[in-house]
């Protein structure tokens, strides 16, 4: 194979495997916010044990109200 052909397929190799990478998301108190259902909802006693479970732990790590 020629240099210049070996060069055009790692430069290829590396734009592509470039569209693949992903930052993180942050920390929670970046990326969440309360969870609120409305009164129409209808939730099961483990969803609301851990919507409960994700506002408390909002409240006391990001200062949710």
């Amino acid at each position: 194979m020629r240099p210049f052909s070996k060069c055009l397929l790692l430069t290829s190799m590396i734009v592509c495997l470039s569209g693949c990478a992903t930052s993180p998301p942050g920390d929670f108190c970046d990326v969440a916010s309360p969870i609120r259902p409305s009164r129409s909802d209808v939730l099961t006693d483990g969803t609301k044990r851990q919507i409960l479970a994700h506002d408390e732990y909002g409240a006391k790590a990001c200062g949710w109200k």
